[in-house]
């Protein structure tokens, strides 16, 4: 999976619900800006100026690009848009209504359009555009901004990640830092304010899920402010910086961890401890919640981009783990083992020659197989990114709880790389027969190569470039990338084919346990159960991914939805072709426009079949 702070986790988390105008206290510029936007938006609505339907489209999409990135300064500092990187983002609850209400009058903005005046070009641009706000406004029945933290994320993690983005180069960079340090506080406490709403309102995350969140606060504080990771910019500077001013920004920095940051970790902790975990809800499904069945009927529906039931997807899950489940019998049959599918996944967790016994053996492998994996690409594939990445271990301060890898994306703006990040905690649970489906899946070809392409276009607006991001798509095609392995040269042995099919499976069970608990009465039990039934994973990876699973309903369900619809299309334009197929050809076209809905994508491959 990708990072929380990869846009298309931060867009989800966010929700990103477009404003124009957000009437709380705000700097003078603020203020300015918001009444350019107001402006801006009067003139595509009136139609004035504009020579074409295309025109105002792309006026509108222009106009939200630039709120998102205010109103949203850490979506800003990952993408490199400039200006906004000494800002946090509001979510006190007037904020919060506010963008709320502004979402529901640029959706009717929008609806001005007439879409049969629109180009071929920006008709997808219409579609997308109008997909997204209606789905967000949609969301608005659905109090998402209650349960602000959970063990996969929240101001326990995200702030000290958000620091470490941020450019570190000369004096300006620093007081940017300064300034989001010393408002700190007032994010965290902000958080507070809404889980407390949540608990008074009867929702907050399961209980099970919070056990380790009160440790990562914990993890945030430290006796010596420089060892805290949100300091780390100041270790040391840059040569361009006097020792006079290195030694001012230090005294502030260290002043605004001991005077706002410490003490609202700890009032933050305290919460959660005294308040939050006892108080918490106890039932894991999101149907147990108020209006539950249509919150996750409608997180369903904007995960896989369908409108099929949670019973529909269920079902089509358990053929899935029944088809995957009989490969993975013959695979067992193949290797000469002498025994069952327990036996053999026994095995698979428990014998020593499958795991590393140091950290750093671990991420050579990694590295290893990721460099394999580079060389076989332009077989597949006739266009390849230029943006490189690299293999990191997941921070310390977040292992414990995270899943076993996940893809942080990078800009080239910012001079960042994408990153593979691999968890390296409790290296009896990190199977080398996972390895090289979990590269290929986060790195190349998966994550970092189809992201990358996407952030590199130069023909589509750029909030379609930088902010629009569909989990079926992105994921999908990260799943549909471990499939290309054997292409490639990978699953050579046994171990490896079967850990190819465990992640396969691993995709396959999510439809099941993600509509079970949400949906159709699961307990967390019968979940983590049926996952270890069909997979070899270890219990610990199973219970991790679990709660993940509990925490953000129907995310879950993108990846072997878009993973099928992929694979569909490959054999439909295969069959159709012929000896005229081209794998190349189609990939390319597949990624060409960035993350789209599997509809669309599908209408798109069924256009280019045609058109050969």
């Amino acid at each position: 999976m990708s990072t929380l702070f990869n846009i298309s986790k931060m867009v989800q988390r966010l929700g990103l619900l477009v404003g124009i105008l957000l009437l709380t206290a705000m700097s003078a510029q603020s203020i300015a800006a918001l009444s350019d936007y107001q402006a801006r938006l009067d003139l595509v609505t009136e139609e004035n100026g504009y020579a074409s339907q295309d025109e105002r489209l792309a006026a509108l999409m222009d106009l939200v690009y630039d709120y998102q990135m205010t109103q949203y300064p850490e979506a800003a500092t990952w993408l490199g848009y400039a200006g906004q990187n000494d800002r946090w983002t509001d979510y006190s609850p007037e904020a919060i209504e506010q963008r709320n209400r502004d979402s529901r009058t640029l959706l009717k903005a929008v609806e001005t359009i007439s879409v049969d005046s629109l180009g071929e070009s920006a008709i997808l641009d219409f579609q997308l555009f109008h997909k997204d706000l209606s789905a967000n406004v949609a969301a608005q029945a659905f109090p998402d901004e209650l349960m602000p933290i959970n063990q996969m994320g929240g101001v326990q993690q995200d702030l000290a990640q958000m620091i470490s983005l941020m450019p570190s180069r000369k004096l300006t960079d620093y007081r940017d830092i300064i300034a989001r340090l010393e408002s700190a506080d007032s994010l965290i406490m902000q958080t507070i304010v809404l889980m407390k709403q949540g608990l008074e309102a009867g929702i907050t995350p399961p209980a099970i899920t919070l056990r380790d969140v009160p440790g990562q606060v914990a993890n945030q504080l430290f006796d010596d402010p420089m060892d805290s990771p949100l300091l780390g910019a100041f270790v040391s500077f840059p040569d361009s910086i006097s020792p006079d001013q290195q030694k001012q920004l230090k005294a502030r920095a260290i002043a605004a961890y001991q005077n706002g940051i410490a003490p609202a970790y700890k009032k933050l902790q305290r919460f959660l401890e005294t308040d939050y975990l006892p108080n918490a809800v106890q039932a894991v499904g999101l149907s147990n919640l108020a209006n539950g069945q249509a919150w996750y009927a409608h997180r369903a529906a904007r995960s896989t981009t369908t409108d099929l039931t949670a019973e529909q997807i269920h079902a089509l899950g358990l053929r899935e783990v029944a088809r995957i489940r009989a490969a993975m019998e013959q695979v067992i049959i193949d290797s000469g083992f002498e025994g069952d599918f327990d036996a053999f996944t026994e095995f698979l967790r428990r014998d020593p020659q499958f795991y590393f016994t140091n950290k750093e053996d671990l991420m050579r492998e990694y590295r290893d197989i990721a460099k394999r994996a580079d060389a076989e690409l332009p077989a597949l594939f006739g266009v390849l990114p230029r943006l490189p990445y690299g293999v990191k271990m997941i921070p310390s301060y977040a292992e414990k709880s995270q899943t076993t890898a996940y893809y942080q994306s990078g800009a080239q703006s910012m001079g960042r790389a994408g990153i593979f990040f691999a968890n390296t905690y409790a290296l009896d649970t990190r199977p080398k027969w996972e390895m090289e489906a979990l590269t290929l899946h986060e790195a190349m070809p998966g994550h970092h190569l189809q992201i990358s392409l996407a952030k590199e276009q130069t023909n589509v607006h750029p909030w379609r470039r930088d902010l629009y991001r569909i989990t079926a798509f992105v994921e999908g095609w990260g799943l549909y990338s471990e499939s290309l392995g054997e292409e490639m040269g990978f699953y050579k042995d046994p171990y490896s084919k079967f850990g190819q099919l465990t992640y396969e499976m691993w995709r396959a069970v999510r439809l099941v346990v993600d509509t079970g608990m949400h949906s159709l009465g699961w307990s967390r039990q019968r979940a983590i159960d049926f996952f270890i039934a069909n997979s070899a994973k270890s219990e610990h990876d199973i219970t991790v991914e679990i709660d993940r699973y509990i925490v953000w309903p129907g995310q879950a369900l993108a990846y072997k939805m878009g993973e099928l619809k992929i694979k569909e299309l490959r054999q439909y334009a295969s069959q159709e072709l012929g000896e005229d197929f081209d794998i190349r050809s189609f990939h390319d076209r597949v990624l060409e426009a960035g993350p789209i809905p599997l509809d669309i994508l599908e209408q798109r491959i069924k256009d280019w079949v045609a058109g050969q």
